[in-house]
């Protein structure tokens, strides 16, 4: 949904709010030091019960508020106020619809997976808890498989937060292998971590002694990596003029321990991203299409409920889209391995069971429906995703 007209909206609220508010704390403020430098003068007079005196005094403190008009301009503000503020909800009314149900459809679910698929997002997030809790509820004893996964995690990531980098370095070293085998470069990084440590607190003896031991293996395969931690040691003590300094950011422990996050999910066969949280960001997206889809088949409500397939496309960003489809653009059907997407001999593509219908027997020549080009089911040949 574009929002762009909504802020503008809501900014002028909060100007003509802030505008308000200090034009009345003015008009205040006047009021009040009319009626102090009154009473000032009240208090000055020789003969405080002179009835001449305090009538003249309040007749100009009279005269000078009707000049100041306190209540036409304070209403003036509220007026303004209110106009600003009352159009906005109805800007809010007519940007997002107030009954998303309208999209909603009946789907058969199976209980049992949206019980692990939320318990597993609870686990995911460290809300080890609400996790319990749900499992025990649902009674859905096999989704604690993967919470002892994410707990050594979150023992990991509450070590690092203060700069203990022991837990780390058991997991990496025991599953050194599967890492290698995924390219992942997390030993060596948290290595470097621990040299930059050292270097900013330690000696240059420290550093040399740790570069020998724990980096000199990394040296054959990231010589330039380790060359320039190794010349750190040079600027122990004078860290501010190291040619490297971007090693030593604060940025390398956040990223470290987002790659951590990473790893551990790949290698117990979950996403970084939970399925629920994908889910409720693609139906989001969504659902604005989808809203408009259900109004303008409002008249046709049971037809909505019992479609199989949407017949316009939802079209989600890059980071929601995880593999290839195929769409055929004469059917409209979506590919799928028993439909699965044909290369024409002239290199366009429709699904299988469109090449069936056109040529209606496997031996029968049928024209493209893009191009002069003739040719066989035989000719085709199948695409994989």
């Amino acid at each position: 949904m574009e929002l762009d007209t909504l802020k503008d909206a809501f900014d002028r609220v909060v100007k003509r709010q802030k505008l308000s508010s200090f034009r009345s704390q003015e008009i205040v403020d006047q009021v009040g030091h009319e009626i102090e430098q009154a009473l000032a003068k009240i208090k000055a007079i020789n003969d405080p019960l002179s009835p001449v005196h305090l009538k003249s005094i309040l007749s100009e403190l009279k005269l000078k508020l009707n000049t100041v008009g306190p209540l036409n301009l304070l209403e003036g503000l509220q007026k303004e106020r209110n106009i600003n503020f009352s159009k906005y909800p109805k800007l809010l009314e007519n940007s997002f619809n107030p009954d998303i149900s309208k999209a909603y459809r009946n789907v058969d679910f199976d209980f049992h997976l949206v019980n692990q698929i939320v318990a597993n997002h609870f686990y995911q997030q460290g809300l080890f808890d609400l996790g319990d809790c749900l499992i025990d509820e649902a009674g859905e004893p096999e989704a604690i498989a993967i919470r002892s996964h994410f707990l050594e995690m979150y023992q990991v990531l509450e070590a690092l937060k203060v700069k203990n980098l022991g837990p780390a370095l058991n997991w990496i070293t025991l599953n050194r292998e599967k890492l290698n085998q995924n390219g992942s470069m997390l030993e060596l990084k948290l290595h470097r971590l621990q040299f930059v440590e050292i270097v900013k607190k330690g000696t240059k003896a420290d550093a040399l002694s740790y570069a020998r031991t724990h980096l000199a293996p990394f040296a054959s395969l990231h010589m330039n990596e380790f060359q320039k931690l190794v010349v750190c040691i040079i600027w122990v003590g004078k860290l501010d003029s190291c040619p490297h300094a971007e090693l030593m950011a604060p940025t390398h422990w956040e990223e470290f321990t987002q790659e951590i996050i990473k790893q551990f999910c790949s290698l117990v066969g979950q996403s970084y991203w939970s399925p629920l949280s994908v889910a409720v960001a693609a139906g989001i997206e969504g659902l604005p299409t989808l809203l408009k889809l259900a109004n303008v088949m409002a008249a046709k409500r049971q037809e909505w409920q019992e479609m199989k397939q949407l017949p316009v496309p939802v079209e989600l960003g890059k980071e929601l889209q995880f593999h290839s489809i195929f769409v055929c653009p004469v059917s409209r059907d979506q590919g799928s391995e028993e439909n699965p997407p044909m290369l024409m001999p002239c290199l366009h593509v429709l699904c299988n069971q469109s090449i069936m219908k056109l040529s209606k027997n496997t031996s029968r020549t049928f024209k493209c429906p893009y191009c002069p080009t003739e040719a066989s089911a035989a000719q085709c040949r199948q695409l994989h995703f």
